[in-house]
């Protein structure tokens, strides 16, 4: 009898309107204001901007054929930058409720949400909003509409299939005719689908009458829209009970046959406790709550538990569920429910909370794109230095989608993430919610390293001359980082699973046998044989390695694609001469100099921008994109708009937002998307370089390899 489900949608398609309507249905808010309170956007930030930042959680209650049915809803946001919270919510629900303008059609963010979505094997349904807006702005006629509606619908079992058949051809695609499509207008407050219109008997010629009437009340109160949404997700999308036996396998590698895999799968309330924390938020009285799913045992007050990687055992406080900004405390939660507790010290976005000692973690939550936009954060005056720290720290643990790190070096305080937005939002709401006073640099953009050759073998030694390592360094297949970046491939997952998933990817068996440690897109590989002493000195020479991936020789910025082979090592005898002083350094210092040897060079971040504008602005867009050493890929035109597909190097968006206005006189709309990583122009790369290395206060000329090699 519980249905959780997530609201997922590129930017104002109007995502919170909707959830509105679902709780003035379920009796939460008045009705008169549902569609404009906007309930779900409770943060004064995000109803001065009008857009949502945070997932909201609320739990509602809805009769359909005469039992009582409880809706657990996450309204996620549906801006590029706040892309991790939908990731996370989408752990947590078993269906997606996707929502789709009917004049806009399906955007980047659209599909962007519905693969997060499908990964995850959370069923979709679809809602198409704005229909009056076809109508009264359009003009169409009732049979022009049908086949713009039929266009959209064909449009995402499209985009279902093409990323996952499987899925598609066991029957989640969206049929109209089948229920699984609500068409309406979430301001109106008014839906109907095909069931809707057996039970109330109002037909599609009605539903255009009525809007052309602009009669929108007499049609809210015929068909009102909670029951029409509602109704198709107790119907169409699965209980906890079905979707566990599915889901499990895919967020759990752990062996589905034991004790704890078959009560997750049974969405068992008696068995042991296994809880997946994927939000974190601050509550000024209680201190941290964890919320999370819940898909096996109960929670109550006072529980005793663990976190995974944390050693001590957490109690848990208070047990609770969220209705919007309030949280309902209670005595117990089920197996099933979305859950939130406060108690978990320890817990991170992706702890897996359990009773059970050294039961094998969830598999981590993977975002699709990465922190591109790093600001220096300081604290104003110095009193709060301290402070800013602390506080710091507490926002990377909220928004695991932010990269903090503290140079120790320089004293810098970095801050990476999605966008200039998300970045700008988080800086406010250190200064309103935490009380710091701080100023923040421009925006600087993270760069890739990366080698495009082989070297090696090269040798590094150590300080004491009496340990070398002899290095080989070469690009990592495609295949195989594109598996690690989706989470594919893990360093967590069986070894056999994992061998055969890297050859299959097109690597060498014996490579694929003699993996040894995985960071980011980067891998070490030990390709040696019967080297006395080795497998106790790997963990120090594996630090050196990940030293180097987080930070490359060239300039210091993060690694990507770097393969790293052992192929010969000579240790010391006595352990005391092979300690981490010794080892550290010679492991270290050979990739850097192999890796300057294989031409190592700069990849920058690129974002895709999609542009509609009136065609007679077109020029101004396109040369705009052009101007910022952008590429444009494709350019279609609608009626009198046009929609121009480009991307561009994140380095050159900054200030993008105002000069699109100028040159378009504001009427261009335009959205970005993440793109990957592409080599920097190679007349660009020296100079980039030098300012990097600049700003981070290092020598300004290039290295070279034997600056890292000991004569």
């Amino acid at each position: 009898m519980i249905r959780n489900i997530g609201i997922v949608a590129h930017i104002d398609h109007g995502k919170t309107t909707l959830s509105d309507n679902l709780l003035g249905g379920a009796g939460m808010i008045s009705k008169d204001l549902a569609g404009r309170q906007l309930f779900m956007d409770s943060d004064e930030e995000e109803q001065e901007r009008g857009i949502t930042i945070d997932s909201a959680n609320v739990s509602m209650v809805h009769d359909y054929e005469g039992e009582e049915y409880l809706i657990n809803l996450i309204d996620t946001p549906g801006h590029v930058d706040f892309g991790g919270d939908v990731t996370r919510a989408m752990r947590a629900v078993d269906g997606a409720v996707v929502v789709i303008d009917a004049v806009e059609g399906t955007m980047p963010q659209t599909e962007t949400v519905l693969r997060q979505a499908l990964k995850e094997h959370v069923k979709p349904v679809l809602f198409i909003n704005k229909v009056d807006r076809l109508i009264n702005e359009l003009q169409v006629d009732a049979q022009e509409m049908q086949i713009r509606l039929g266009k959209l619908i064909d449009h995402v079992n499209k985009l279902i299939k093409g990323m996952n058949e499987e899925r598609y051809n066991a029957g989640w695609k969206v049929n109209a005719a089948e229920g699984t499509v609500a068409f309406g207008s979430a301001l109106y407050n008014w839906a109907i689908s095909v069931p809707m219109m057996q039970k109330t008997g109002v037909s599609f010629g009605d539903v255009f009458n009525y809007c052309r009437d602009e009669d929108m009340k007499a049609l809210a109160e015929k068909c009102p829209l909670h029951e029409a949404v509602n109704d198709m997700v107790i119907r169409f999308l699965p209980s906890p009970i079905d979707a566990q036996e599915d889901r499990v396998g895919v967020i759990w590698h752990g062996d589905l046959t034991t004790g704890i895999g078959k009560e997750m799968a049974d969405a068992n309330a008696k068995g042991d406790l296994a809880f997946m924390v994927t939000d974190i938020s601050m509550d000024p009285h209680a201190g941290e709550v964890a919320t999370g799913r819940l898909f096996s045992g109960s929670l109550t007050r006072g529980m005793e538990v663990y976190v995974t990687g944390a050693a001590k055992q957490n109690r848990i406080q208070q047990v609770g569920v969220f209705m919007g900004p309030e949280r309902l405390e209670v005595d117990e939660i089920p197996a099933g429910n979305i859950a939130a507790v406060t108690g978990l010290r320890d817990a991170i976005v992706g702890s897996t909370v359990t009773t059970l000692e050294g039961m094998s973690p969830f598999e981590s939550i993977r975002h699709a794109s990465e922190p591109v936009v790093t600001v220096a954060v300081e604290a104003k005056h110095m009193k709060d230095l301290p402070k800013l720290v602390e506080v710091l720290r507490q926002v990377a643990k909220e928004d695991p989608t932010l990269k903090i790190t503290l140079d120790e070096e320089t004293g810098e305080h970095l801050m990476a993430g999605m966008g200039e937005l998300h970045l700008e939002v988080i800086a406010h709401r250190i200064e309103r919610d935490k009380g710091v006073e701080i100023t923040t640099t421009p925006p600087i953009v993270v760069y890739r390293e990366t080698i495009t050759g082989t070297a090696g073998p090269v040798e590094g030694k150590s300080p004491n001359r009496h340990n070398r390592f002899y290095v080989v360094v070469e690009p990592l297949e495609p295949e195989v980082r594109e598996l690690i970046r989706g989470g594919e491939i893990s360093m967590r997952m069986p070894e056999l699973e994992r061998r055969e998933k890297l050859i299959a990817a097109g690597m060498d068996k014996e490579e694929a046998k003699r993996i040894a440690d995985i960071f980011e897109s980067n891998a070490y590989f030990d390709m040696t044989k019967g080297i006395q002493h080795l497998n106790e000195t790997m963990e120090l020479v594996l630090e050196g390695f990940v030293e180097v991936m987080k930070g490359g020789p060239l300039s210091k910025e993060p690694c990507m694609g770097v393969k790293v082979k052992l192929m010969d090592a000579k240790l010391h005898e006595d352990a005391v001469h092979r300690g981490p002083a010794q080892v550290i350094p010679a492991s270290r210092q050979a990739i850097q100099a192999a890796m300057l040897m294989a031409d190592d060079t700069l990849f920058e971040p690129y974002q895709k921008v999609f542009i509609q504008t009136p065609q007679e602005q077109m020029g101004g867009a396109t040369k705009e994109i052009q101007g910022r050493r952008g590429i444009i890929v494709n350019m279609t035109s609608e009626g009198d708009t046009t929609i121009i597909e480009s991307k561009a190097p994140v380095s050159e968006l900054f200030g993008f937002a105002g000069d699109i206005r100028s040159a378009t006189e504001g009427r261009a709309m335009w959205s970005t998307e993440f793109a990957g990583f592409e080599p920097l122009p190679t007349n660009m790369i020296s100079e980039v370089v030098s300012g990097i290395r600049e700003r981070k206060g290092l020598k300004k000329d290039l290295p070279q390899a034997q600056d890292f090699m000991s004569m």
